[in-house]
């Protein structure tokens, strides 16, 4: 098995992608200069501006790693698709603050003075942005890592469940003993609560 695959490995790099954005988020990605009523002066535009939504999809994206690693197989493929779609959205997000610095800074600009639009603006981005794409980049790696080793993971319970071959579920006792499940039990017509 790949080192990229272990449950581990997804989880710590999914989080560190998510650190980064955060970061990235933080720092000014756009400066310039913006024409206003008192004529043009200094601009900036901090990464959660430039690229709104950007410290949420950073969240989400450590939360979609841990349901990953700790769910079971269906909860897991929507959880990796979710880190698909947030690494995609920070790279579409990133790229756009890069590609339309002038315009983003603009609107930036008139959401900080009150008004609605954008003004006009001349700027530029720094690396910022690209440090972005970087964390969005290392998170399509852990979904990646998460689809190829997913297969073999298994859910939180599924250390303690153990199938009969029935349609049961076997979990541990409090003394160590198999017995069944609550659910099975209660398939049953037994209430596992009057024990």
């Amino acid at each position: 098995m790949s080192m990229l695959t272990r449950k581990p490995v997804v989880v710590l790099l999914a989080i560190a992608a998510g650190i980064i954005m955060l970061a990235a988020g933080r720092a000014v990605w756009i400066t310039g200069t913006v024409d206003g009523v008192a004529g043009p002066a200094q601009a900036t535009a901090v990464g959660t501006d430039a690229a709104p939504g950007l410290a949420g999809l950073a969240l989400v994206a450590m939360a979609a790693a841990v349901a990953a690693a700790t769910s079971g197989r269906i909860a897991r493929w929507v959880s990796i698709l979710a880190m698909v779609g947030v690494g995609a959205g920070v790279i579409a997000l990133s790229v756009r603050a890069v590609l339309s610095a002038p315009e983003v800074l603009g609107t930036v600009a008139a959401e900080g003075s009150g008004t609605t639009g954008t003004l006009e603006a001349t700027g530029s981005a720094n690396v910022w942005p690209w440090v972005a794409v970087v964390g969005a980049v290392l998170l399509l790696v852990a979904a990646g890592g998460a689809v190829r080793g997913g297969g073999r993971w298994g859910a939180l319970g599924g250390k303690y469940e153990r199938s009969t071959g029935d349609g049961t579920t076997e979990v541990g006792g409090a003394r160590g003993e198999r017995v069944d499940s609550d659910w099975d039990r209660v398939t049953r017509g037994d209430d596992p609560s009057v024990d």
